[in-house]
């Protein structure tokens, strides 16, 4: 947005219109802020490329009679302050008030906890609250930009946990990269909160630090690059294979990428069944005939390519089924997609640039997803956390495992029903108020059946847990 004062009598704003126009700027509003006879203040809202900026402040700047007073982005202006503030549930009008909240009344609250630990969760925020935790070494596509930077993507991610799922998240981010730092951390705070998502921590601390959490506290720990990603990429999956009639334990998958994401989506494709994956990073195929530095390597390669065909992405491409690349931009070709069997499908999910281009693929696949949002289908963490924290804390569990994913990620699914399954929607909207109720209702009815609920919502007690219409998780 630009605000500019405009001398009448020596130019008019047609000319500024022109300005504009001539250094590829496009106006989408005009705001008039003050006006007299001599002169007029206007706020212009204009689409602009990144590049464009510059070149129209410069070019408005040259007219007679005008004056750029400043130019502000109105992305910029939403976070002026930060995206989110804590407000109180009930207001303090008196002494009487006062009393009850805080002293003297507290007091008696403060004991019945420190008599009985559980019931923090029914006396305190802790029973819908979440830490938002990270070190600000993985943010987005942007890498190792420290904490203070990774601020701004912490608060976002707890606006959609109010919004989508009404869970109160607190942002944090940690100004250190030490390993044990991190998880002593967290650790000593954890008694505030009743579930932790991690969130952009570099590989592969990553995977020690919610290893070793997991073990240590008894509130869900999730790590949202991982897992998030996995749980929405195989419900991508289910629906694409509802496509092409293809059953997972079937298919040839190649996954690319093996870093926090790529291991994680290697897990779930196997608990969901899948038998022939083969996994490449920037070494080649991952075989089983070889020792990798990355333990995590060494998993994948024992638990995948049961043929131990060697070579790179383009051997791996052959009569490859899917597709699924959480790696590096242009990393497939097109003639590797040629050699794809019939009916192929193509997770390409690096941002901002795709491992291929999605236009050019198009022509030649049954289902091309991306991570971006200016493609159909999609691939969106933000499908999978607000829902699987609501569930896990609606019952308290006690971690977040493997059955409550499965669960997330066939609830993500079968939110598309068969009437609106295609080629071009295969994975449901943010914005279906419907994705997060039934992650929560499948998330924890797992948590109930594998034994990690310590609380059953009325809805699921007795004779009505019995009676609820869910789809089948096994």
């Amino acid at each position: 947005m630009l605000r500019i004062e405009l001398d009448q009598k020596v130019t008019t704003f047609g000319e500024v219109a022109n300005a504009v126009s001539r250094a590829g700027g496009d106006i989408v509003a005009i705001d008039v802020i003050r006006s007299d006879k001599q002169s007029t203040t206007r706020d212009i809202t204009v689409n602009l490329g990144e590049q464009a900026e510059k070149l129209i402040a410069d070019k408005i700047r040259m007219l007679p009679g005008v004056i750029l007073h400043h130019i502000s982005d109105p992305t910029f202006l939403v976070h002026l302050g930060g995206k989110i503030e804590i407000q109180p549930k009930i207001p303090v009008k008196n002494r009487d008030d006062l009393s009850k909240v805080y002293t003297p009344g507290v007091a008696k609250v403060c004991m019945a906890i420190h008599e009985n630990p559980e019931k923090a969760f029914t006396l305190t925020i802790k029973r819908n609250t979440v830490a938002v935790i990270s070190d600000g070494t993985a943010v987005l596509g942007l890498g190792d930009i420290g904490p203070e930077a990774a601020m701004p993507v912490m608060e976002g991610k707890a606006m959609l946990f109010k919004q989508l799922a009404g869970v109160d998240a607190v942002p944090i981010c940690l100004n250190t990269k030490d390993t044990e730092d991190i998880i002593r951390t967290i650790k000593n705070m954890a008694p505030a909160f009743g579930g932790i998502n991690l969130e952009d921590i570099s590989s592969p601390r990553c995977f020690e630090i919610e290893t070793r959490l997991k073990e240590e506290l008894d509130i869900p720990v999730f790590h949202d690059d991982q897992h998030g990603t996995a749980v929405v990429v195989l419900a991508g999956l289910i629906n694409s294979l509802r496509l092409t009639k293809k059953k997972i334990e079937d298919i040839r998958i190649v996954v690319v990428g093996i870093g926090a994401a790529g291991v994680s989506i290697v897990k779930m494709l196997l608990g969901a069944g899948a038998k022939t994956i083969l996994a490449v990073d920037r070494q080649g195929i991952l075989t089983r005939d070889h020792t990798y530095e990355n333990p995590l390597w060494d998993w994948v390669a024992r638990n995948t390519n049961q043929e131990n065909t060697k070579g790179s992405l383009s051997d791996a491409m052959n009569g490859a089924d899917v597709f699924i690349g959480v790696s590096g931009p242009n990393v497939l070709k097109l003639e590797e997609v040629h050699r794809m069997s019939s009916d192929p499908v193509i997770f390409a999910m690096a941002n901002p640039t795709p491992e291929i281009d999605p236009e050019a693929a198009a022509p030649f696949v049954r289902v091309i997803a991306t991570g971006r949002s200016d493609f159909p289908n999609q691939i969106n963490n933000v499908l999978c956390f607000p829902g699987i924290f609501r569930g896990a804390l609606d019952c308290r569990a006690s971690q977040i495992n493997e059955e409550m994913k499965l669960a997330a990620s066939k609830a993500i699914a079968y939110t598309v029903t068969d009437d609106e399954l295609n080629e071009q929607y295969i994975i449901p909207s943010i914005f279906n108020e419907k994705v997060v109720q039934e992650i929560r209702d499948q998330v924890v009815q797992a948590a109930i059946q594998t034994g990690v609920a310590r609380r059953i919502p009325p809805e699921f007690r007795g004779s009505k847990f019995a009676e609820r219409k869910l789809t089948p998780i096994s």
